[in-house]
């Protein structure tokens, strides 16, 4: 069985995760356009129309994007997506992850880990991390689900300049 970068549904009772498309752009920059989201994040100017719409096509063109949705209410929690899947190391990539403040520290970012992680553990045997160096929201809640820091070096976002990330990894 071939690993699908963009299964058509994941879900739990909080979330459902479901392929990204050109046609979630405005539903998904309402949640993007609140500086808060980013101000920690490499690139904090996402919350404006151009660094958005750069983030969005890449999320597009990568084909293993997700828009992440509230189970019951459909609300728009935010994005998240599968990346350079490594078949000779047996591992892929989860990043590129924003939610909107609402739904911070509500268990809906470790729920999103925990369906991407799971799908993803049925192809690979490790899942590995980029976070921004001065990221450090990002890098506590990837620590308390386990993430070991592993590694320091830029990292190239989709038409952006690079900026330094550390690498965390998750071991099947």
């Amino acid at each position: 069985m071939a690993f699908d970068l963009q299964p058509s549904y994941l879900q739990d009772d909080l979330i459902k995760l479901i392929p990204l498309e050109e046609s979630d752009f405005d539903r998904l920059f309402e949640v993007a356009s609140n500086p808060r989201v980013w101000e920690q994040h490499p690139n904090p100017n996402r919350y404006k129309l151009e660094d958005f719409t750069n983030y969005f096509n890449g999320a597009i063109e990568s084909k293993g994007a997700f828009l992440v949705v509230d189970a019951k209410t459909n609300e728009t929690v935010g994005c998240s997506r599968y990346y350079d899947y490594n078949e000779a190391d047996n591992s892929v990539l989860i990043g590129y992850t924003f939610i909107g403040t609402k739904f911070w520290g509500t268990g809906y970012n470790k729920s999103l880990k925990k369906l991407l992680l799971d799908y993803a553990f049925q192809f690979v045997d490790k899942v590995y991390f980029h976070i921004g160096a001065f990221n450090i929201r990002s890098q506590k809640a990837i620590e308390k689900i386990g993430a070991q820091k592993v590694d320091e070096f830029e990292v190239e976002y989709y038409g952006e300049p690079s900026k330094l990330n550390f690498v965390y990894v998750i071991d099947k």
